[in-house]
């Protein structure tokens, strides 16, 4: 470089170009920040002054660098060393053929998860890049997960689907057939929209003296769920209130719309609370297309709100034309039953008749037997024979008789005399008396009264009022 009093003259050699000084670069500059502007538009660079790095400031530039440069990339790869801290914290591993990152999700994030995070799973992470200082490790902070192949929403469907299945919530045994005749259906659904509107009037067409109740809720967004698990809740707390229950049916749904709108009847708690709920219950979520575990666990599933309430209750053309093909049926099988009876009854005549001839046919051939064998008989020898056997038992018992008598008659003697003789009337005749105080006590002694004193004497033939007076010894 040759330096004069105005300019630079320098000879450079350009990148690429051979080695000097074979080809050189006449580069004209009017001071030294013009060389080196000059040099770094040609590719050069200059050595640069030796900078010595801290283990922490290095990861804290490094942290500042990654936090600036990415704050908010996607990232794609297989879930691996997934663990669910305590704390609902996430942590797992997201990897590809080449390379790894360890990765965090916190609760904040991870309870907007609609499905299950699983090792294996590909997915499709968003968060930010950041170094982890404390141990000098790249990690990954993912605010939102979404599964390749599948939609998230899809994926939680099936999941939430396969766990209900293996508990068996979806099994038919458990279903419950409907009413025939509902006195009173409750509706679980948003009182405004088209839904509601097609259920009411096909009710009121079908069947104008059903009762119904309507519980408004919510049928898309967060507090949907609650809602309807609030509303199913009611309805079981008045069935058990009243014991007969005050809805014989429910009808829970909506009218269609996307997978998002209809989320609210695919979440776990509407499920279990409409496996819970005591009183059949129909799901008629969306279109024919449409499916959600509510449709799974009811006891019914209708393709739309209108076809529930087809379903719910039959019309009263239907009842009228049921009631007359039973009528015709009973009419019939009476007919045939009385066919039967009357059939019978001729079977039970004939035989009744031929088994009286029988029997007075078996009489007269003993009756016949019976006169042969009588006139072997002499029958007035037989009858004397008797009488004079009769005669001389009844003489027998007339003595036995007048014997009997003597003797009791001479023992009622002696036990006469014995009462006259320990009557106390008979010594009362022979001149004593009974003396008795006002209280009807029998008085022992002239001490038992007191001047003044009523008393009453018993003779033998009467008694006597008298008056104490004064006692003599």
């Amino acid at each position: 470089m040759k330096r004069s009093s105005r300019e630079f003259h320098v000879c450079a050699a350009a990148p690429g170009a051979l080695p000097l000084p074979a080809c050189l670069i006449p580069i004209r500059v009017h001071s030294l920040a013009c060389y080196h502007r000059r040099v770094g538009q040609l590719g050069f660079t200059f050595p640069a002054e030796r900078k010595i790095w801290t283990v922490s400031g290095l990861l804290a530039r490094l942290k500042q660098n990654l936090d600036r440069e990415f704050f908010d990339v996607w990232i794609e790869g297989e879930i691996s060393n997934l663990h669910q801290a305590a704390s609902r914290h996430c942590y797992f591993t997201l990897k590809d053929a080449q390379g790894q990152i360890k990765s965090a999700m916190f609760a904040a994030q991870a309870r907007w998860l609609k499905f299950k995070l699983r090792d294996g799973m590909q997915v499709m992470v968003r968060g930010r890049v950041s170094l982890y200082e404390a141990r000098g490790e790249l990690q990954c902070y993912v605010e939102h997960v979404e599964p390749l192949g599948k939609g998230g929403l899809q994926l939680a469907f099936e999941q939430l689907k396969e766990k209900l299945a293996a508990e068996g919530l979806f099994d038919p045994a458990r279903k419950r057939p409907l009413p025939r005749l509902p006195r009173r259906i409750g509706l679980i659904t948003s009182p405004r929209g088209a839904a509601i509107a097609d259920m009411l009037h096909i009710l009121r067409r079908r069947f104008p003296n059903l009762d119904i109740l309507l519980y408004p809720v919510a049928v898309q967004g967060e507090a949907a769920a609650g809602e309807i698990c609030r509303a199913l809740a009611y309805f079981a707390q008045q069935r058990t209130a009243r014991g007969s229950g005050d809805v014989d049916l429910l009808i829970v749904g909506r009218g269609g719309g996307s997978l998002e709108d209809l989320w609210p009847f695919n979440e776990e708690t509407v499920a279990r609370a409409i496996a819970a709920s005591p009183i059949p219950t129909i799901s008629a979520v969306g279109h024919e297309t449409d499916f959600t575990i509510a449709d799974f666990v009811a006891d019914l599933r209708a393709p739309t709100p209108s076809a529930a309430a087809e379903l719910a209750v039959r019309s009263k053309q239907e009842f009228l034309a049921e009631q007359a093909a039973i009528e015709r049926h009973l009419l019939q099988a009476m007919r045939y039953r009385l066919l039967q009876r009357s059939q019978t009854l001729d079977g039970r005549q004939r035989h009744l008749l031929q088994a009286t001839r029988q029997r007075l046919a078996m009489l007269r051939r003993r009756w016949a037997l019976a006169a042969d064998q009588a006139r072997h008989l002499d029958a007035r020898t037989r009858l004397q024979a008797v009488r004079g056997r009769l005669q001389a038992q009844q003489l027998a018992l007339a003595a036995h008789g007048r014997a009997t008598i003597q003797v009791r008659r001479h023992r009622l003697e002696r036990l006469s005399a014995l009462l006259e003789e320990r009557n106390p009337l008979g010594i009362l005749r022979r001149g004593y008396a009974l003396v008795y105080n006002s209280r009807g006590e029998l008085a022992a002694s002239q001490k038992a009264f007191a001047p003044g004193d009523a008393l009453r004497v018993r003779f033998a033939d009467g008694w006597l009022d008298a008056e104490a007076k004064q006692p003599r010894p």
